[in-house]
């Protein structure tokens, strides 16, 4: 998905970011940007636990960067893939001066 052809949404921009807002979830952009990844392969290479993964794996998949799907291996076993969602965001002012706009959440401390 080229994101720069999308309508970004102010809401959309800030969960955009905020999901990509650690070193961890970097990380995984950059794994999984070479191939899918079941989630043991990955918590493995990222020596993570895999609840904190999963945690990690969850916000950036509700921000539409990442996807899963459940697949079955030979022996039966479920496997949980992601993989990486392609964009490209040209991040610069004009960006986040038309996302302003629309933003619906509203900065910490101001009165409602």
């Amino acid at each position: 998905m080229n994101r720069s052809d999308m309508k970004l949404t102010g809401d959309q921009l800030l969960t955009f970011l905020e999901a990509l807002a650690t070193p961890h979830r970097l990380q995984i952009v950059s794994i999984l940007g070479r191939e899918r990844k079941y989630v043991s392969q990955l918590a493995r290479e990222l020596e993570m636990s895999r609840p904190l993964l999963y945690m990690h794996l969850k916000k950036m998949e509700k921000a539409g960067i990442v996807k899963s799907t459940l697949e079955l291996s030979d022996d039966g076993k479920a496997m949980k893939y992601y993989e990486l969602v392609a964009f490209d965001l040209p991040l610069n002012q004009a960006l986040i001066a038309k996302a302003a706009q629309s933003l619906t959440t509203k900065p910490k401390g101001s009165e409602s």
